[in-house]
């Protein structure tokens, strides 16, 4: 590694993946450079992912397990410091290893959360009624237990179920009177075997008690499944569940950076197709702006949303808030102390016409020094106060998931009413997909129309964007 003009950021990556091409084309653009930290890819990716990387990064370092530690980030720091490395901030976008990013930023001094309130945001239970208690969610959890299970199926109401710390959707589903106790065992085992997915179902010491879509943008793992401190939640096969009350209305994103206590609302994308399954939830497809709410309704919600962050201490850093509204009330879905996935910040890009949230991100963390300075470029950015969004651009992106089988052709169908501005396939003829409990992504692709022509143009687009990725599977033999 050469120590000439090393300054840089420290960038983790849970077995290899997690946005890197994103993230590091993020920190060299801005002249700095890129050092990566990865877990141990999976099998079929140990040859060619860290040579990947170390084509596009400044220095690479693969540790030997499939999840980071402390430990991990501890001794990189003290080998790029040692070589004379200058390393201005740390950045993940996977949240398993939030925490993580977290401990190194304290350490560089640099400002961000800590890792006890990366822990509660993470620990959806405790979440869920702190927010209840402050009068901002009329919505409450328990733990799920096979008793908790069979006293809210005979209570007849509306309920969800979800990992006490999950992430993708994996094992979030609405309760039914059919819901068992062993559909719980059964995703609670999947979720121990998928090394990608299957530590970030644990809650990080610290607590009360991390669209990292496709093999592409692999999100990451961590240790022992269940294990470690936390409260006594539902436990099934190790991993912990709460039951809540059903959240009803339609359901929408805050992409918000907060620099010294200040929340900046970049986005707000409204998620115009939702799919409820028995074992997971596929979020289809967004706009942003919002298509079905008034300019009224949209700062009610950032009056909301900055309620949210006051209660929690959330002053720096930034958040991706999933919310629903109904009969003019916002409540909560969860808080992630990170970035969206999928195409969210590309949808930032496109909707300012400026930088992304990954940009966004990055740039305050390395603006430490001059909060505001960086709080005025964010504010004329942002959505105002009273709901104005910034721009005239509006942004529609739709997520295709793969069905289980075996690819024989995936392609992008050029036959739209408005070809889109980005597009991404992340699978390809001979991959196998297996039935899983968590979304399985399959590509997204982004538009950008103008203001005045959203109405005559998004109704044609969203039938016609399901046929965006037209893709085939192989027959089974009979």
């Amino acid at each position: 590694m050469s120590t000439e003009n090393a300054t840089g950021v420290l960038l983790l990556s849970h077995v290899g993946f997690s946005f890197m091409e994103d993230l590091l084309g993020t920190v060299t653009a801005r002249g700095l450079k890129g050092y990566v930290l990865s877990s141990l890819p999976e099998p079929q990716h140990q040859a060619s992912r860290p040579a990947a990387l170390a084509d596009l990064a400044d220095d690479v370092r693969v540790s030997t397990g499939h999840v980071l530690t402390a430990r991990d980030v501890e001794d990189y720091l003290d080998r790029l410091q040692a070589a004379g490395a200058a390393v201005q901030c740390c950045l993940t976008v996977w949240e398993g290893y939030r925490h993580l990013m977290a401990l190194a930023n304290a350490r560089l001094g640099v400002p961000d959360l800590d890792e006890k309130r990366v822990a509660e945001l993470r620990d959806k239970l405790t979440l869920r009624n702190r927010l209840a208690d402050a009068g901002l969610s009329r919505a409450r959890a328990c733990a799920l237990t096979p008793q908790t299970l069979a006293e809210r199926q005979r209570e007849g109401g509306r309920y969800f179920v979800k990992p006490v710390s999950g992430i993708a959707s994996f094992g979030t589903f609405p309760l039914t009177a059919g819901t068992t106790w062993t559909d719980v065992e059964r995703i609670a085992a999947e979720a121990r075997s998928d090394t990608v997915y299957s530590s970030a179902f644990a809650v990080q010491p610290g607590a009360g008690s991390p669209v990292d879509p496709g093999p592409h943008t692999h999100p990451a793992a961590e240790e022992d499944v269940g294990a470690g401190a936390g409260p006594a939640h539902g436990r099934a096969g190790g991993m912990e569940f709460l039951v809540e009350d059903y959240v009803p209305g339609r359901e929408f994103s805050f992409e918000v950076i907060v620099v010294d206590a200040e929340p900046h609302v970049v986005a707000v994308h409204e998620k115009c197709q939702v799919t409820e399954t028995a074992g997971t939830v596929l979020e289809n497809a967004c706009v942003s702006p919002p298509t079905s709410l008034s300019q009224e309704e949209i700062a009610a919600g950032i009056r909301w949303v900055t309620s949210v962050l006051d209660v929690l201490d959330l002053d720096w850093g930034c958040f991706h808030v999933e919310a629903r509204h109904a009969a003019s009330d916002w409540d909560l879905i969860e808080v992630n102390p990170r970035v969206g996935g999928s195409l969210i910040s590309p949808s930032v890009a496109a909707l300012t016409g400026g930088p992304g949230l990954l940009d966004l991100w990055l740039d305050s963390l390395l603006a430490a020094g001059r909060p505001a300075d960086f709080g005025e470029t964010l504010k004329n950015l942002s959505f105002t106060a009273d709901g104005t969004a910034p721009g005239r651009n509006v942004t529609f992106f739709r997520v295709f998931f793969a069905d289980p089988g075996t690819i024989r052709a995936v392609e992008l169908n050029d036959d739209l009413p408005l070809q889109p501005v980005m597009s991404q396939i992340l699978l390809e003829p001979g991959d196998v997909v297996h039935s899983s409990s968590r979304e399985v992504f399959l590509g997204q692709v982004l538009w950008r129309m103008d203001r005045a022509d959203r109405d005559a143009v998004l109704p044609r687009l969203l039938p016609a964007s399901e046929h965006a990725i037209e893709i085939v599977y192989e027959r089974e033999r009979g």
